[in-house]
């Protein structure tokens, strides 16, 4: 990983949710990847990005916000 990753997911997210973006990212990566937020790799990104999605979509019924985040964090690799 790279610290670099973790910090380019909080700045995708971070529009969407604000100063709750850091640890809504830390909550998914352990609750989830069963790791530490410092040890995410590239190759966890599809899974998180899918566990966002997930709890984005409990969070908002705007479907094109959703997808605009999880389109983003998709790029990211």
């Amino acid at each position: 990983m790279t610290v670099r990753l973790y910090d380019n997911i909080v700045s995708v997210i971070e529009p969407y949710l604000g100063p709750t973006t850091q640890r809504f990212v830390d909550r998914q990566i352990v609750s989830h990847l069963q790791k530490p937020p410092q040890e995410i790799t590239g190759e966890d990104l599809a899974q998180l990005t899918e566990w966002i999605k997930v709890s984005l979509s409990m969070l908002t019924d705007d479907r094109q916000t959703v997808e605009e985040c999880v389109s983003r964090l998709t790029g990211l690799v």
